[in-house]
């Protein structure tokens, strides 16, 4: 054979048995366990209690805005004429209550006084004329019919005199202690009505409750939104976290407190996160059979991990891969 031959034949096994050996390394090396979640933020949704229509619309997608600043205000009409309806029923109320604390006009006091002087005077008449019919009546002079209409005369007219006295002590007097808290009673009662509209008046008008970024605007300025309708969404962009959703045969690696290496393509670099939530899913699509036959099944977790340090440029919605073999 040929030399030639000889080193052509070595070369072609050389060959075969490394192509076998990187074949073989290849086959038998572990694959990673890649676990993929997602980053997320704190939301809030702006609404109002009231139904109205957008009057004015002061922020757009993506603004930045801060703590205390006007979102937008609503148009609500009819909350006004409700406010004018309270006011004026409080105003009525007060008024009544101010008569019941002031009592009666001294003109209606001098008037039951006059009506009671009247009544004396009377009773005054009466006695005379009682006592000449009853002098009379002693003698024989005039019949009992005459005495009996006397007496009756007499008592009616010191009843009379009686009840004017009663009118002129009431108006002296002014209203009962029972009327005056009765009154205050229906002021405080109206001006609580007026603290409630008041108070939707109020919302009409949305504000930032934090510092935060405009994530989506649901409703335009002219549009009809109704009571508790989500107009804006805020992030709160200094509040972020990644969610991995985890089968719980991976959990033993990992507790609250643990440290992950992770990589975030968006920014294409690694971060280091910090486990601070861990808690089972719903039941409802997390079962995973781990046996084709047998009973026994594992469930998915909900694993939350925060940045350990602040990171420029970590959005929402970016996709953040861990290496499980990696975690210690």
């Amino acid at each position: 054979m040929k030399k030639s031959n000889i080193i052509g034949l070595t070369l072609a096994i050389v060959v075969v048995i490394v192509t076998v050996s990187l074949v073989s390394w290849f086959a038998i090396k572990p694959v990673p366990t890649l676990i993929q979640g997602e980053v997320e933020v704190k939301s809030v949704k702006i609404s109002s209690k009231l139904a109205g229509r957008i009057e004015q619309m002061d922020v757009r997608k993506g603004q930045q805005v801060t703590q205390g600043e006007l979102l937008f205000v609503l148009s609500t009409p009819e909350v006004e004429a409700k406010l004018q309806q309270a006011e004026a029923v409080r105003s009525a109320a007060g008024a009544q209550s101010a008569k019941a604390r002031k009592g009666a006009r001294s003109q209606e006091i001098e008037g039951a006084r006059n009506l009671w002087q009247k009544a004396l005077a009377g009773v005054e008449l009466a006695q005379k004329s009682y006592d000449r019919v009853k002098n009379l009546y002693d003698q024989g002079v005039v019949p009992a019919q005459k005495f009996d209409e006397a007496t009756a005369y007499l008592k009616a007219m010191q009843t009379t005199a009686a009840a004017a006295k009663s009118q002129y002590d009431m108006a002296v007097e002014g209203a009962r202690s029972e009327d005056r808290a009765a009154a205050a009673a229906l002021v405080d009662q109206a001006s609580g009505a007026v603290n409630e509209v008041t108070s939707y008046m109020a919302d009409a008008r949305q504000y930032a409750p934090i510092n935060g970024e405009v994530s989506t605007v649901i409703a335009e300025q002219g549009e009809l939104i109704g009571a508790g309708y989500p107009v804006i969404t805020l992030l709160d962009m200094s509040d972020l976290w990644v969610t991995f959703n985890i089968k719980e045969d991976l959990l033993p690696r990992i507790k609250v407190g643990t440290l992950l290496q992770a990589f975030v393509p968006g920014l294409g670099r690694s971060i280091e996160l910090k486990v601070d939530y861990l808690a089972v899913q719903a039941e409802y699509a997390t079962w995973s059979a781990t046996r084709t036959k047998g009973d026994f099944d594992i469930r998915t977790f909900e694993v939350q991990a925060r940045p350990v340090e602040k990171q420029s440029g970590l959005r929402p919605g970016m996709t953040v891969t861990v290496n499980w073999d990696e975690i210690r």
